[in-house]
């Protein structure tokens, strides 16, 4: 049982600061797990201070945050005028005409005690002219269009498929947004226009209002974004500036019509000097265009992106500047930093609400007591900077290994000198085909094969064991998987019909 003193050193008042996605993500998961007659959580938000909003595209791993929510997939899609995603294809990265898929899920089926790609290599050396993702029901299905949840199909390729989605960011936070206020969460309309310290510590004690309203707490979360007010601003908490290995540092966004049938897909396709964005919704489509500052004027960003655009474009174009990094503490003194207020990634891997959702979910596993221990905050800090660098491994390799040489910036990146680390992976790889995964990173050897694959990164030699196969049978099972895999992707219903069907939002007037 609990003593007194216990109950007297639990968090009683929670300071979410700022909305939009990481806000009411934030706000939403909280609410769910604390009781709020013991807990108060208030979330303080301006309607006049907008929200980035490119976080559209997600990663499989938000199904584990919706489904601890409760929250019914179908209701959410219509809700957020979402579509489903098998994975993101990357178009004139590895070459300018080059194009592969790198999607959710695993290649291949059951073949020998290794995994499918050092067989896929073997096969590969006989067949040069091979595409791995004729082994994948995720790249099948995504380039046919087609999409369904995994089948109860034993040994069925239908039954291996993984997905995520695509939604309107800003839709998604009022759908969350509602989720926290019926359990309880207080919104507080308001600009922020001072953070106030204790002088005895220097933790964060309140935070005044335009208005004057003055409100305490005792753990703040920082949602602000970029203006990372509280855990920059207020307590200088620092940044890792990472711009020389990823370089692009602005943005132009702009959302256009919907044309022809819905891709069950990312598209990212490779420019001049950084690469554009194609998201499909079921409303509009979202596009964007992530371009170096230095070898591309805001001007030639903009007519690229609109010279690549198929529908009409809905708005006028908006330019957003980014420094990609991460905060020295992503958790300083009694406040955490979720979102962009605690560093930035670029979209390539739609991997932003992921880094939103793993914050809250540490949080929880190290969530305080009021006196706020040091060595949890330590182990919190620690664990998010590992997740997030191997991240930023996984994104400059798509940078380093390309075979561009067709402007600056290109050359650049691909002379450029990356983290040790990355180093190894390139070197093991090339040497032997061998790939690991460190420390349970978010992006597995799938992930990995499918990049270095896809960009023509090249084995020299493949793994011993896969010899163990005659010949005769080694050939003959190829072709069986490459067939059965072609056949499921076939038998999928289109992207559009499934939607039609199951969660088809309202039509907008």
């Amino acid at each position: 049982m609990a003593s007194n003193d216990d109950r007297d050193q639990k968090i009683k008042n929670i300071v979410i600061v700022g909305g939009g996605t990481a806000g009411w993500m934030t706000a939403a998961a909280l609410s769910h797990v604390l009781s709020l007659k013991k807990c108060r959580i208030q979330l303080i938000e301006s309607d006049q201070i907008g929200t980035i909003g490119v976080g559209e595209a997600t990663i499989p791993t938000i199904h584990k945050y919706n489904q601890i929510l409760g929250i019914d997939e179908n209701d959410f899609i219509k809700y957020t005028q979402g579509t489903f995603k098998l994975g993101i294809q990357f178009v004139n990265w590895g070459d300018v005409g080059s194009s592969y898929v790198h999607p959710f899920g695993g290649y291949g089926m059951s073949v020998g005690y290794l995994g499918f790609h050092h067989y896929w290599q073997r096969y590969h050396t006989q067949n040069p002219e091979a595409d791995p993702g004729d082994y994948s029901i995720g790249v099948q299905g995504a380039l046919k269009y087609k999409f369904m949840p995994p089948a109860q199909i034993p040994n069925s390729p239908l039954a291996q498929i993984s997905y995520a989605y695509h939604f309107d960011a800003t839709l998604y936070a009022k759908y969350l947004k509602v989720f926290a206020e019926e359990r309880g969460v207080e919104r507080i309309e308001g600009e922020v226009v001072k953070v106030s310290l204790r002088e005895s510590d220097g933790y964060v004690d309140s935070i005044t209002l335009k208005n004057g309203t003055s409100i305490q707490g005792d753990l703040f979360i920082d949602c602000t974004g970029f203006r990372a007010l509280l855990i920059e601003q207020a307590l200088n908490t620092g940044y890792e500036d990472w711009s020389h290995w990823l370089p692009c540092d602005s943005a132009v966004t702009v959302p256009s019509k919907n044309m022809g049938p819905s891709p069950s897909f990312t598209r990212s396709t490779a420019h001049a000097a950084g690469w554009q964005w194609r998201i499909p919704l079921q409303h509009r489509t979202g596009n964007g265009h992530v371009y170096c500052s230095k070898y591309m004027s805001d001007d030639a960003a903009k007519k690229i992106l609109l010279d690549n655009i198929e529908g009409e474009v809905l708005t006028e174009p908006k330019v957003v500047r980014f420094k990609t990094g991460m905060r020295r503490k992503f958790w300083n003194k009694n406040c955490v930093a979720i979102g962009l207020s605690s560093g930035f990634l670029e979209p390539l891997e739609s991997t932003s609400i992921h880094l939103i959702q793993s914050s809250i979910s540490k949080l929880l596993a190290f969530f305080p007591h009021a006196s706020f221990d040091q060595v949890d905050i330590d182990k919190y800090n620690e664990i998010l900077a590992d997740e997030i660098v191997s991240i930023r491994d996984f994104i400059i390799l798509h940078y380093k290994i390309t075979q561009r040489t067709d402007s600056e910036f290109w050359n650049y990146c691909r002379h450029m000198e990356v983290p040790i680390n990355l180093q190894r992976k390139i070197a093991l790889y090339k040497s032997s085909g061998r790939l690991f995964r460190d420390n349970n990173e978010l992006f597995d050897d799938v992930s990995w094969f499918a990049v270095m694959q896809g960009q023509g990164l090249k084995a020299e030699k493949y793994h011993p064991l896969v010899d163990e196969i005659e010949d005769e049978k080694f050939f003959q099972l190829m072709g069986e998987i490459k067939a059965v895999i072609a056949r499921s992707a076939d038998a999928m219903p289109a992207h559009d019909e499934y939607i039609a069907k199951h969660c088809a939002a309202e039509a907008k007037g």
